[in-house]
């Protein structure tokens, strides 16, 4: 099968890129930079240089593709000035709708993964989070509202559309453990705040053998929440990560230098959400890493 991945040299699009190329499809993935091949990215995968947010010859590829996975979208782990809130709803709503405007007009047959977050909801505390739950009023899950909207509009083409609302993504050689890592190697490692906040997280394995999963089942269609049946509470991240690395973990990082350093964007890292598969394992879909000290074991 020919496949389209937009943002597809990043941390998951590398690595879902490769697991469907091993599995013998064409893989065709679009990155923002023209710069360097990524070096772990499969030999035989072909990249062409794009914008998402601009119309462009990139789209000529994508309109062959009866299967597109959207994953583009600039990272949230940054301070969010005007100009970077800006960024990243232009590389995610406008990237969506350009994707869309390039499928055929008659596009049965076609199957369109649009990536959104698990921030879709806003911040409930300890309440559980489905796939049903209605959306939140702050500035992601405003983003994530207008995203997928973007991506519904292909099935008025007749393309199937499913959207995966993914949690924190762990796996080796990017994403957020690429952050935290280095810190709780050298024992100064810690809850954030106060550790009670909720972390939604799912291991790369589970992520793309999700993603494969949906797409071989005819009857998935609309929201997927891609986060492991466990969530857990940042203390037990925390706690998790140092025994795996032999450190202490113990040096919390107050809430009000978070809020300092990361302004708007500190919410996220001090609130969480408490989210499960629901929809996925109803679809009969086993995790392989459901437990965070075994997926961090596997990891680091």
């Amino acid at each position: 099968m020919n496949v389209f991945i937009a943002g597809g040299t990043g941390f998951v699009g590398i690595n879902l890129a490769n697991s469907l190329s091993k599995e013998g499809h064409d893989i065709t993935v679009m990155g923002f930079h023209a710069r360097a091949r990524p070096p772990q990215l499969d030999p035989s995968v072909q990249i062409v240089i794009g914008d998402g947010r601009r119309r462009g010859a990139w789209q000529e590829h994508l309109s062959r593709c009866p299967l597109v996975i959207n994953l583009a979208g600039a990272s949230i782990f940054s301070r969010w000035t005007r100009a970077h809130k800006r960024l990243i709803t232009e590389s995610r709503v406008l990237t969506t709708m350009n994707l869309v405007d390039a499928l055929p007009a008659q596009s049965d047959g076609v199957t369109l993964f649009s990536t959104s977050a698990i921030g879709y909801y806003g911040f409930h505390g300890d309440e559980y989070l489905y796939e049903d739950d209605p959306p939140g009023a702050d500035f992601l899950a405003r983003i994530c509202r207008q995203w997928e909207a973007e991506a519904r509009k292909a099935e008025k083409k007749g393309a199937r559309v499913i959207i995966t609302r993914f949690g924190i993504v762990l796996g080796r050689g990017g994403g957020a453990l690429s952050k935290m890592l280095p810190i709780f190697r050298l024992g100064l490692g810690g809850r954030l705040g106060s550790g009670e906040q909720w972390f939604s997280w799912i291991h790369m394995e589970d992520l793309t053998g999700a993603l494969k999963f949906l797409l071989t089942s005819e009857s998935a269609a609309g929201a997927y929440n891609l986060t492991s049946p466990e969530p857990v509470r940042n203390r037990e991240l925390a706690a998790c990560l140092g025994r795996a690395l032999h450190r202490p973990a113990i040096l919390p990082v107050p809430a009000p230098f978070i809020r300092l350093m990361m302004g708007e964007m500190g919410n996220m890292l001090l609130k969480g959400q408490r989210v499960l598969p629901a929809r996925l394992q109803e679809a009969g879909f086993v995790f392989k890493h459901g437990d965070l000290a075994g997926a961090i074991a596997a990891v680091v």
